[in-house]
């Protein structure tokens, strides 16, 4: 079944016409207007409204039970799935995304609207913890028992570059629907017919599981308007972001602001370096150089594990990979870039470092008008330690190699260089002593730490970092994908000698609800 795109606002259960800026999508490949829907942008009053219901919606929801609210994120999953062609379609063409990748973007969503159902039906996000009464001991203790309920509703801003996995039913959607928190989705602007879509199917399962209608809302903006407001309403508690470090640094600052300050859960800048280690680099270099420029182009350089910065000591070996790297890089199609906005930002970070006077350009790939045109770039390690600019993220196709002289100037590029999300380690046995010497270092410096692989590609599983120490996110100790995720929507309480009839299910002497939980110290038969 087709669903007609209407351009409006999702406000609790209804669709309401805004009365903001009008702006149409943009088709990414031919840079030219989408002619229907015209969207409207929300005003402050479509934002109080959708920030209230979310409120007044909030202790039933988080109150559900288990299996009633898996059962909702169940149904979204299946809903998003049956938009078929049209949700690919329209994807496609708002953000010039091939479709393989975009249906493996959504299998992805689908698949982590369950996983948070599978999650929340274990019980095992409640953390549980019973301590009981020790009443005879000096000074006697009262009973305390604890658990993790919903930190209230949450404002997701959908993401650029991924229109689906990081957007209206991305992980931050599902991992606070998952904690019992109610959403207010902010529309990525370039993709707003996509995300009427799956706002409609979540709207849709809302009123299906007969859940107040303030469980989920979708509100459309051309500029920034809409999201500061939803950043400083009252009821908003939290924020999922994923974007660029100017706009989550702003969204901080405005959470900071408020008289009641909130967190931002805010990813933003990622160069992902790569380490290649002497004896990898020497047995396989021409092979580490090829799935190098593959790693760093895919998808246009437009993932947020792109490897940026390619660390390795001078000599024959690291010359041998720089030569390949630029042959694979100079073979690179020009690609179609998400939005005209991001080209330019694209090529005027290319732009500033080509002209560096400390940084060799070793290859540019294909060119055509109104693409991204790959870029292989070549530092040394003293210069980029000189300048921090030489370090920068530039979203799109694009990297710098770092000559580092020796192994401790390898050590301290790793001091100098900022959070990531990832950093890699290319290194085969006889590397063995260096890995275990730099791991520590490493550690202190990204969420996800990778052997012989290459960072694009993040596993949807329990086990699973993507965050990292500042800036690759606003709050190194979360992340945005993994069951860890519902922990950013959750907060402890502590039940102190309250009587068993008066506690949660979940508290209770008999564990009604078979949850796993800790007893004085340790884990509970179920």
């Amino acid at each position: 079944m087709t669903t007609t795109l209407t351009g409006e606002l999702l406000i609790g259960a209804r669709a309401i016409r805004g009365e903001g800026a009008a702006f149409q999508a943009i088709d990414a490949a031919s840079n030219a207007p989408i002619a229907q829907p015209v969207f409207h942008s929300a005003q402050q009053g479509d934002v109080d409204q959708a920030c209230e219901l979310a409120d007044a919606a909030f202790d039933t929801y988080r109150t559900l039970s288990a299996d009633k609210r898996a059962q909702f994120l169940d149904d979204c999953a299946a809903r998003i799935e049956a938009l078929g062609d049209q949700l690919i379609e329209r994807a496609m063409a708002e953000s010039g995304l091939p479709r393989a990748r975009l249906e493996g973007e959504r299998a992805r969503t689908a698949n982590q609207l369950r996983m948070f159902a599978t999650l929340v039906r274990s019980g095992d996000a409640l953390d549980v913890r019973i301590e009981p009464a020790l009443p005879e001991r000096q000074p006697p203790r009262t009973d305390l028992r604890f658990w993790r309920i919903g930190v209230g509703p949450v404002a997701v801003f959908g993401a650029s570059n991924f229109p689906l996995a990081f957007s209206v039913a991305g992980g931050d959607t599902a991992s606070a629907l998952a904690a019992g928190c109610p959403v207010v989705v902010k529309s990525h602007p370039a993709h707003p017919g996509t995300s009427e879509l799956v706002g409609r199917a979540i709207q849709q399962a809302v009123a299906a599981a007969g859940l107040p209608a303030g469980v989920f809302s979708l509100l459309f903006d051309a500029g920034h308007e809409v999201g500061s407001a939803l950043v400083q309403h009252p009821a908003i508690r939290a924020v999922g972001f994923t974007g660029s470090r100017t706009g989550g640094l702003a969204l901080v600052k405005l959470a900071a602001a408020r008289t009641e300050p909130i967190p931002v859960y805010a990813e933003m800048s990622s160069v992902n370096p790569n380490l290649l280690l002497p004896a990898a680099l020497a047995a396989r270099g021409e092979t580490l150089a090829r799935d190098f420029a593959a790693s760093a182009t895919l998808g246009c350089g437009q993932f947020c594990t792109n490897p940026g910065l390619m660390l390795g000591l001078a000599g024959e070996d690291f010359d041998a990979f720089a030569a390949s790297a630029a042959r694979e890089f100079s073979a690179a199609p020009a690609g179609v870039m998400l939005t005209p906005g991001i080209l330019r930002a694209y090529e005027q970070g290319i732009g500033r470092l080509v002209e560096h006077p400390k940084v060799t350009t070793l290859a540019r790939g294909a060119a055509a008008p109104g693409r991204a045109q790959a870029a292989l770039l070549r530092v040394r390690a003293s210069d980029l330690l000189a300048d921090a600019a030489l370090g920068e993220e530039v979203f799109g196709p694009c990297s710098m190699l770092v000559e580092c002289a020796d192994e401790a100037e390898l050590r301290a590029v790793l001091r100098f260089i900022e959070g990531q999300l990832t950093i890699t380690l290319h290194a085969d046995a006889a590397d063995g002593n260096l890995v275990r010497a730099l791991l520590p270092l490493i550690e202190r410096k990204a969420g996800r730490l990778l052997a012989n692989g290459f960072p694009t590609g993040v596993e949807v599983c329990d086990a699973m970092v993507h965050g990292g120490p500042f800036p690759a996110t606003a709050d190194g100790r979360s992340t945005s994908v993994g069951t860890a995720a519902i922990e950013r929507f959750l907060r402890p309480v502590c039940y102190q000698n309250l009587a068993d009839g008066w506690l949660p299910d979940a508290l209770r002497d008999a564990n009604p609800l078979h949850v796993k939980r800790r007893f004085a110290g340790k884990p509970e038969a179920v």
